[in-house]
């Protein structure tokens, strides 16, 4: 039964070109709504994906009956792309809005669904890129541009090339697009490009152990801060904190907010918290948890003691009214303590000597009458 659903669904082991798969797309968006009746009818926007994370959204015009993971001649400006469908339905425009298009202009027409003729000259116009890349690279070298050129793009029909670079200051490329287009007699389009877009581009794994999240899912980058770190207790290694672009890790900004939102309800980290015994210093938190740990030593971990935020408050109302609790410890935690600290008599209700006590001799049974051995059987 199985089997029949994967054949009839085009799934298997999870990956659907109808609705949900990851496919091999980058920036795949999970369609939930691709089963729901009159889905794709909705709306004749489509979500096409080009090379790596390069989107764009067009209009179905002819009511081409597309679904995910369609290979489509789309319109371009000259000629046209080749593109993979990867949305239809609602949810394109809530990927549009998303994208901030605002104007109509921005989404062009869906030409056909690619033919054979289509493809080849596709497969023809990409096998030009890597040796396109190399030798721009060298073309910029020899005008001395501070720049470097990380991905080379063409488009479907060959008539068009995309150079993606990364540039610290601003370059003057002028020449550079003259000798790109008498090396290569194409029409040439520049397309600055930051760090984080660039590893989103190549790819890669993270410390994590899984894919980077901008070559997956993330479209929108925003800044990230060495704050965003401090909020966390994390240690600003920049070895640690940088991901594959040298970048600070996009990750540090998902659970900053949270973090601040628990930090506030935990004491100054500078108040010393003052007992009969000792003064306790600030030496690690778990914010989530609301738990603090005091030190008797304000340089090392000393009689560590761990107690939670509340307390903490408590302790420091009671040193500003001039008290000084016993412990850091609530009361009933004290006992507790105590109990389960108190040593286990193993021996309790039981003797101690009685190892000492000799074993009794086991007493060798006397045979029966009619059990004798044979020998005093045949004496008899």
């Amino acid at each position: 039964m199985e089997k029949e659903k994967i054949t009839r669904t085009g799934c298997e082991r999870g990956l659907c070109r109808a609705a949900v798969g990851r496919q091999d797309r980058q920036l795949n968006t999970y369609d939930w709504l691709a089963d729901v009746p009159g889905n794709a009818q909705s709306t004749d926007l489509v979500e096409v994906q080009f090379k790596h994370t390069r989107k764009g959204y067009y209009h179905n015009v002819n009511n081409l009956p597309l679904k995910k993971g369609d290979i489509v001649a789309v319109e371009a400006s000259p000629g046209h792309d080749i593109g993979v469908v990867t949305l239809t339905g609602r949810l394109v425009n809530l990927q549009i809005k998303k994208a901030n298009i605002k104007s109509e202009d921005d989404i062009k027409r869906i030409y056909r669904l690619a033919r054979q003729v289509d493809i080849d000259k596709y497969k023809e116009a990409k096998a030009r890129e890597h040796e396109t890349m190399i030798e721009s690279r060298e073309i910029a070298k020899g005008l001395g541009l501070d720049m470097k050129i990380g991905d080379v793009e063409y488009q479907g029909d060959g008539q068009k090339a995309i150079f993606y670079y990364i540039a610290d200051e601003r370059v003057d490329f002028r020449q550079l697009i003259k000798d790109l287009a008498n090396a290569f007699h194409v029409r040439i389009e520049m397309k600055q490009i930051g760090a984080r877009q660039e590893a989103g581009r190549i790819g890669g794994t993270g410390p994590c152990g899984r894919e980077l999240c901008c070559a997956t899912w993330m479209k929108n980058f925003v800044s990230v801060s060495t704050s965003a770190a401090r909020f966390q207790d994390i240690s600003l290694n920049p070895q640690k904190l940088a991901g594959m672009c040298a970048k600070l890790k996009c990750c540090l900004n998902y659970e900053v907010d949270d973090y601040i939102e628990h930090g506030k309800r935990l004491p100054n980290r500078d108040i010393v918290l003052q007992t009969l015994d000792s003064d306790y210093f600030y030496f690690k938190s778990d914010i989530l948890a609301g738990l603090i740990t005091y030190s008797t030593d304000k340089r090392m971990a000393v009689n560590l003691e761990t107690i939670t935020a509340d307390r903490a408050k408590e302790i420091i109302e009671m040193n500003r009214r001039g008290e000084k609790p016993t412990d850091l410890q609530p009361d009933e935690e004290m006992k507790k303590r105590e109990q389960d600290n108190a040593p286990v008599d193993l021996l309790a209700g039981d003797d101690i000597h009685r190892f000492d006590k000799a074993k009794k001799k086991k007493k060798k049974r006397k045979p029966r009458e009619g059990n004798q051995p044979r020998h005093e059987q045949q004496e008899a």
